[in-house]
Formats: C-alpha cells, structure tokens, sequence
C-alpha cells in the first residue's frame, strides 16, 4: 500500500493549519506518494518516529492510501503480505541500530551515576557494531529482564 498526502496534508505543510508535533510533522513530510509502508516506517524509523504517528496522521485525514478505490479484503490481503515480506527480510544493521539505540540509552540513562560512563559510551556509539560490543555490558549492568528488549532489537529477527 503506498500512502500520500491528502489536499488537508499538503496545505497543512505549508501552513501549519494543524498543530503537528514534531515527529508528526516529519513523518507527514516523509509520505511523498512514492513509499510503501512498509518504507516509510523503516524511514520513521531511522529518524526515531514512532511508527503509531502515520497512522495517527491518517485519523486526522493528512494522509491516505493512494488506492481508495481498494476493497477491503484487497487492503487486507496487502497488509497481510507486506507483514509476512517484513516477517522474513531480515533487518539491515542500520535498522537494528536505529532501533536498539533508544533503548540502548534509556536503559543506560536510567542507571544514574553508576551506568555514567557507560551511557556516555553508548551515546558514543554510531553504528550497528558499536552497540552489539557493548551490549554485554548493558546486559550486566541491567539485568537479563530489563536488557531483553535491546537483545531484540539487536538481532536480525
């Protein structure tokens, strides 16, 4: 499914008739009538936007699917195959970074004084690798229970 701006989504890009914030404001500029999905959530991604803010920008009718004309059993066939497609492509290490590096630094940030230095390393960190070398010590600074989100993030699952 490929999603472009409605009328409402482009005048409100120039005019900022809608208050946005800003990650909704991005994400709306992210939906250029050329992504999939699929494509733009791996952008939001990348840039930290949560991935509820699309479809929070197609309840406020800025955005929508550039086939209105679709049945909804076609919609839900299509949704159910780019899921199944995102199921079994594995990530690329840009992707896992993007999405392990917030937890990375709300778990560490979270530590307070004792984890001082090691969340000024993992705000040091800028790829992939960086995090995965220190993730064992996150792990033993927070524990298997708290540290299991980032070890999902960091796989290629």
């Amino acid at each position: 499914m490929i999603v472009v701006k409605t009328e409402l989504g482009s005048r409100v890009v120039q005019d900022r008739s809608v208050p946005l914030t800003p990650r909704q404001r991005s994400a709306l500029i992210l939906v250029d009538g050329k992504r999939t999905v699929a494509d733009l959530h791996a952008a939001m991604a990348v840039a930290g936007i949560d991935r509820q803010e699309l479809v929070r920008l197609l309840e406020l009718g800025l955005v929508r699917d550039m086939a209105p004309e679709a049945t909804a059993a076609e919609l839900s066939a299509a949704r159910a195959a780019e899921s199944a497609a995102q199921k079994h492509r594995q990530r690329t290490p840009q992707e896992r970074y993007a999405q392990a590096y917030p937890i990375a630094t709300k778990l560490t940030a979270a530590l307070g004084l004792r984890g001082f230095r090691l969340n000024l390393a993992v705000e040091a960190a800028t790829s992939y690798e960086d995090l995965a070398q220190l993730a064992p010590r996150i792990r033993d600074a927070v524990g298997a229970d708290r540290y299991s989100p980032l070890e999902s993030a960091l796989s290629d699952r």
